[in-house]
């Protein structure tokens, strides 16, 4: 096994390595995330849960709204146990249900979805993707990788997810889920999501809450996935609180008011 998982990367190390040169379009990236997007779709589990599943769908198009993007937005509930959400390039989201409870009401899930769609909104994600594909790794992302090859390329939980559905998802899971996001666009996301939510109608304050839990949520271990690169809990609690007054302003223009919305049973 060891051999034959030698020869996968050898040979995948060749294929990637005359890609390198390769600048991407905007317009391919999008292409490249829609075809990962259509492989989850197709292959994850979703979920079943009737009201997590409703709330999503009015949320997630209030904040994509909110953002004043007109991406093609779409938006799935997977049924997983990781405390994890994501937005690819190009407006595709998908929430996994581990982290619901530790959401526990409506506007904490816009604070989510704020984050992460200020995350496309901003071009984190292409810009991340062009330094994947600078890196060596065009082959796995334009062609697919293969799930071996793909798997030990991963190095999140999320990565390993993706790679195993096979397809275009493998190989934009190593581009896009391994490339961790600077400091700078977790922080540009934090700014930017807690006013998408408040432009929404939901609470902002509640982010500073959320965040909280988040951290409460690894029970003194390793931060879940969704926070390994965020800045510290005393840095991103502090600086959402040094917005909240303009975060605020928004929200109490908003036309329609959620507050915190439905509480997660």
């Amino acid at each position: 096994m060891s051999r034959f998982i030698l020869i996968c990367c050898f040979s995948l190390t060749l294929f990637i390595s005359g890609c390198a040169s390769l600048e991407p379009k905007e317009s391919d990236i999008d292409t490249q995330a829609l075809k990962a997007y259509e492989e989850v779709k197709a292959k994850s589990k979703r979920s079943t849960n009737k009201q997590w599943t409703a709330m999503l769908d009015r949320v997630a198009p209030r904040i994509a709204k909110a953002s004043g993007i007109n991406y093609k937005w779409e938006w799935i509930l997977i049924d997983s146990p990781e405390v994890n959400a994501w937005c690819m390039p190009g407006g595709k989201m998908a929430v996994y249900t581990g982290i619901m409870p530790v959401l526990k009401n409506e506007a904490a899930l816009a604070a989510v979805l704020g984050h992460e769609v200020a995350h496309a909104t901003k071009k984190h994600g292409k810009q991340r993707y062009a330094r994947a594909i600078k890196g060596n790794l065009a082959g796995l992302v334009l062609g697919g990788a293969a799930v071996v090859g793909g798997q030990l390329f991963c190095k999140s939980d999320a990565c390993r997810a993706l790679t195993g559905l096979g397809g275009a998802a493998a190989g934009f899971a190593v581009a896009f889920f391994d490339r961790k996001f600077s400091r700078g666009d977790e922080t540009e996301a934090d700014e930017y999501g807690q006013e998408y939510m408040a432009k929404a109608g939901y609470d902002p304050s509640e982010a500073i809450k959320l965040w909280e839990r988040m951290g409460a949520a690894s029970g003194g271990k390793a931060p879940p996935e969704f926070m390994s690169t965020h800045p510290s809990d005393v840095t991103r609690r502090k600086n959402l609180g040094q917005w909240l007054p303009r975060a605020n302003k928004l929200y109490q223009s908003s036309s329609v008011k959620y507050g915190l919305g439905e509480a997660i049973r």
